[in-house]
């Protein structure tokens, strides 16, 4: 699909650049076609040779939120031509069903296998970015404490050494150029496992709506996407997990077909195997350091349930390049830049993460937790902007200021309604109706 350049020449020809990207999936390609198109010259190196290389254990979801990316981009049009979906999210709960708003923002679904060699190929045609194919990362060149540059090896075993002002670690949760370059980092457990793969067949009740089941501790969901298919997922705690390793296909239907309100899963059939992910610890890393930045899951990997990864990939690319773009003019000092990226994903990022890694273990909701999901799920308001928190458009504090309070008093009207229903009537009046 992509009409990509993978001969050693691009490199050789140009050892030294103002930043080398390596990993060039949805968060490397992202910062590199924004830099480049602001006058950065840029490497973008990709260890996998094939230019239709694609991320294999993906909801392919796009929060709302990094839409305006995509836009930028020039990527949403392309999308929509390519069978890409936009869609708003509902949400079931025991309380009942936290539906949107109708002019709820909508989310992008575009299975990967389609995406990435896109959002790829377009990088590969911006000038100014050279993509080199099939190159792996082996070592950083340094200056002084700095990094400032990588080392690659191609197929064929012959290294080059790319000489950079900045370096971008954008290759994934595993960031061999983190570890490289010895970023600290914290990894949190993580109490559940994944499955799940796409499906024809008839679509589910609210297509092309996503649908989540907030089954509390577990999980279940439907996204809707192009071609008709839609990709069911699952993620269990870990004592079911038996059963899924037993029979992958057969454990995601019977878990989702025995949900409430049950998606059509039962009469539909998976074009592709049934893949799934055991282990996948949160990993929080340092941003930046002295000549490098992280963005994508290389600097914050976090639960697959909320399914923040591919907006957050596109989002950080958009921030890094925006922060750093006068330093590598030489405008300003590279730190200075860095800085301002580090304050930008921490300022977005930090209340979101914080949220994701408490609940990330597989317990069950708190107190405020079900206060809220239940008065999202019987108040309007409530529901607008739980929305807006679950699209990733608005942070944990300003939900909980504006949602808290009003879920109090939507749960006490509620509660004592049920109370004045269930009371027997008095004498000599008449039982309602």
């Amino acid at each position: 699909m992509a009409t990509t350049d993978s001969s050693p020449r691009i490199i050789a020809d140009r050892a030294d650049y103002d930043a080398v990207v390596v990993g060039a999936s949805l968060a490397g390609c992202t910062t590199a076609i924004l830099l480049a198109r602001q006058g950065v010259r840029v490497a973008l190196v990709e260890k996998s040779p094939d230019p239709d290389s694609f991320k294999r254990i993906c909801s392919h979801f796009i929060q709302a939120s990094a839409v305006p990316t995509l836009e930028r981009l020039g990527l949403l049009d392309p999308i929509l031509a390519a069978g890409g979906l936009r869609s708003r999210f509902r949400m079931w709960t025991r309380w009942g069903w936290v539906t949107p708003h109708d002019d709820a923002a909508q989310a992008v679904n575009l299975r990967r296998s389609l995406l990435d060699p896109l959002v790829r190929n377009s990088a590969a045609q911006t000038p100014g970015v050279d993509l080199a194919l099939g190159h792996r990362a082996v070592g950083l060149l340094r200056d002084g404490d700095a990094v400032a540059g990588v080392v690659t090896r191609d197929p064929a075993g012959g290294e080059s050494r790319l000489r950079a002002k900045l370096v971008v670690g954008a290759d994934g949760r595993d960031s061999k150029l983190a570890e490289l370059a010895g970023v600290p980092e914290r990894v949190l457990p993580h109490g559940r496992f994944a499955y799940g793969g796409y499906f024809e067949g008839e679509a589910p009740r609210h297509a092309p709506d996503a649908s989540v089941w907030m089954l509390d501790p577990n999980w279940g969901a439907a996204f809707p996407t192009d071609n008709g298919l839609t990709f069911y997922a699952a993620m269990p705690t870990k004592d079911r997990l038996a059963e899924f390793k037993r029979d992958p296909g057969g454990a995601l239907v019977a878990f989702l077909d025995g949900m409430p309100e049950a998606p059509p899963i039962r009469s539909g059939r998976p074009v592709e195997p049934i893949l799934g992910k055991v282990e996948m610890p949160n990993r929080v890393r340092r941003t930046t350091a002295p000549g490098l930045a992280l963005v994508g899951d290389a600097a914050l990997a976090l639960d697959p349930l909320f399914g923040i990864g591919c907006g957050w990939a596109l989002q950080s690319g958009e921030w890094l390049a925006d922060s750093v773009v006068p330093a590598l003019h030489g405008e300003e000092p590279l730190a200075r830049g860095l800085r301002r990226y580090g304050r930008a994903h921490k300022r977005h990022l930090s209340g979101h993460a914080r949220m994701i890694n408490d609940y990330a273990t597989g317990r069950k909701m708190n107190r405020g937790e079900r206060a809220i999901f239940a008065a999202a799920a019987r108040d309007r308001k409530v529901a607008q902007t739980f929305d807006r928190f679950g699209s990733r458009q608005i942070g944990p504090a300003r939900m909980l200021t504006t949602a808290l309070p009003r879920a109090v008093v939507v749960n006490l009207r509620h509660n004592r309604a049920d109370q004045a229903a269930s009371q027997p009537p008095r004498t000599g009046e008449p039982a309602a109706l």
